[in-house]
């Protein structure tokens, strides 16, 4: 695809895309830091390591969001060889509070370990994910998963205007199957009940899901409100397989575009595209066109108990009788 044409893939109201000459060697950097941090998760699976939690003792609940070593060794890796080749470049990482600054045009996200609870628990599916924005366009994204379509690890990878592949290799489009009437989908908690005519997975990997939707495993996958970590590389990889991306705009479902930090936190502090968190899906048209319409149903019947609540309340209190 030449410049002219990816200029063209790029949605409107932001600056164009990056030149392929520095897309492709941005994409080479991303596969080989997923492919290494792969190795050195790999690395710790036959000695003790120390695991933490996140919401140690928070209300009195049961802590849920655990963190390791590894983790953090990871990120660290992450971070040093991406401040040695691209020192221009923000971070936004998992494990570390840090922001990136307005100015960067370019931002990597990255997530050290996507599925830490399976990992730390031995059950074989977790991921690496590393996805890099242009001023919020994602245009690179490498996924190191522990397992994928052809049984073994490797990394999903793609760049604005090209095709996806994994481990070099472009990949085809699902696996050629005659007679499969449900086919899979990702849902948050298993969906149960919500989508019907799909039989539910729940990988306990946000990474992985997206991975497995570009890579045809699953039809669809939905995120109520993941982190810009979570999904920043998945959305390239389904934009470069030709799948949809939808998101929450102002009119319901919509199209994704890019990311962009929230008008407001809570925090005293400028938001950044750290506190990004907002509903996505993505996959085949005809899954994601279904869940489009379901969740547009369920915000108008959200909008219309709304209207009815401020209508009685102006009946009983403020219409004069």
């Amino acid at each position: 695809m030449t410049d002219a044409a990816r200029a063209s893939t790029a949605p409107s109201g932001g600056p164009p895309a990056p030149p392929d000459h520095v897309l492709l060697e941005i994409e080479a950097v991303a596969v080989d830091l997923a492919r290494m941090a792969g190795e050195r998760i790999v690395q710790t699976l036959t000695r003790e390591i120390t695991v933490e939690y996140k919401d140690q003792g928070k209300d009195g609940r049961s802590p849920s969001n655990p963190v390791s070593e590894v983790d953090h060794a990871v990120e660290e890796f992450l971070r040093e060889r991406l401040g040695e080749r691209f020192p221009d470049h923000g971070i936004i990482g998992e494990e570390m509070d840090t922001h990136p600054d307005r100015d960067d045009a370019f931002v990597w996200a990255v997530d050290p370990v996507d599925g830490t609870t399976n990992f730390i628990n031995g059950f074989p599916l977790y991921a690496v994910s590393i996805g890099v924005l242009h001023h919020g366009l994602p245009v690179v994204g490498a996924i190191w998963c522990s397992t994928g379509h052809a049984l073994r690890p490797g990394v999903y990878h793609a760049r604005l205007g090209g095709e996806l592949c994994f481990e070099g290799e472009a990949m085809p489009s699902g696996r050629p199957a005659s007679g499969v009437t449900r086919k899979l989908g990702a849902g948050p908690a298993g969906s149960p009940g919500r989508f019907r005519g799909w039989d539910i997975r729940v990988t306990g990997s946000a990474a992985i899901e997206c991975a497995f939707v570009a890579a045809g495993v699953f039809q669809y996958a939905v995120f109520t409100a993941p982190s810009i970590w979570d999904v920043a590389g998945g959305v390239c990889l389904s934009q470069a397989a030709g799948l949809s991306v939808m998101t929450n705009g102002p009119r319901g479902v919509e199209d994704f575009h890019r990311f962009e930090a929230p008008r407001e936190v809570k925090a005293d502090r400028e938001p950044s595209l750290r506190d990004w968190r907002q509903f996505i899906a993505m996959g085949s048209e005809e899954a994601t066109g279904g869940i489009g319409e379901m969740m547009s149903r369920r915000r108008n019947r959200v909008l219309f108990r709304v209207r009815r609540v401020l209508w009685r309340f102006a009946a009983r209190f403020l219409i004069p009788r």
